[in-house]
């Protein structure tokens, strides 16, 4: 098995990253791996931490449309360059944790996506040298709401909800450039969601070289590069899963969210 890098909280709060052991206890690191952090003398047993999203980015650059069936079902082609998007930071979630379905949208739907994690700055490079700058892979769930996205004809809205990033649960260094992302609702044996990764109009690659064209990438930054065909609606109490072949599984489930009083 791949080795898994984890980010966590123990009982005091303090967070820690660290390599996930067959036993799930977690061997913590002095510093994030992709900053050439090294196990010390503390080991957290399963019980004594709870587990996070597996890195704390500076931004979430993200790719729409980057497979030829999804551009289908949304009813445009592919673009000619990489669309691109931002999410922030602070949509981000942990597996295990609620979506919160916004009162603003009648129509949250789920997009499943291989994650890329940033390891070193970089910019201005090319796609040979962008593979070096990936330091490794996770899941996400581009939550958006669909009526908003395309009731604002741009997408911050639509994409940038608390919660509306899944991401995790762990990170690995190496993946099959074949593997298969699935995505199941519910208690559903049949996948909503299921392609090879290596049907992306642009891959990994490129997509952290285009981008780095245009922005600096910091480490432990992410890139989602886009979801396949299937995507649908979500309703509250559903519970979503994404896998990743040679990865894992991401799975959160939806309540509702409830606006404060305006007084």
């Amino acid at each position: 098995m791949a080795q898994r890098y984890v980010r966590v909280q123990d009982l005091q709060g303090r967070i820690y990253y660290g390599l996930l052991q067959l036993n799930q206890n977690v061997q913590v690191l002095d510093a994030p791996p992709w900053l050439q952090g090294q196990p010390i003398d503390l080991e957290l047993e399963a019980s004594r931490y709870q587990i996070l999203a597996p890195c704390a980015p500076s931004k979430i650059v993200a790719v729409g449309r980057n497979y030829v069936e999804h551009a289908a079902e949304m009813g445009t082609n592919v673009p000619r360059e990489p669309l691109l998007f931002l999410k922030p930071s602070t949509a981000i979630i942990p597996t295990s944790t609620e979506i919160a379905y916004p009162p603003q949208s009648q129509r949250v739907e789920y997009e499943g996506e291989l994650a890329l994690v940033i390891g070193d700055r970089t910019i201005n490079c090319t796609p040979q040298e962008a593979h070096t700058k990936i330091w490794g892979y996770t899941i996400a769930n581009d939550v958006t709401a669909r009526d908003l996205q395309q009731q604002d004809k741009q997408w911050t809205r639509a994409k940038g909800f608390d919660t509306f990033c899944p991401l995790g649960p762990w990170i690995v260094r190496e993946l099959n450039a074949a593997a298969t992302l699935q995505t199941f609702l519910n208690d559903n044996p049949e996948p909503v969601q299921s392609t090879s990764i290596e049907r992306m109009v642009f891959s990994p690659d490129f997509l952290v070289a285009y981008i780095s064209q245009i922005m600096t990438l910091l480490p432990g930054d992410v890139v989602l590069t886009g979801t396949p065909a299937g995507v649908g609606a979500l309703q509250i109490g559903d519970r979503i899963r994404v896998e990743i072949e040679g990865i894992g599984r991401l799975e959160n489930t939806v309540v509702s969210k409830l606006l404060p009083a305006i007084i």
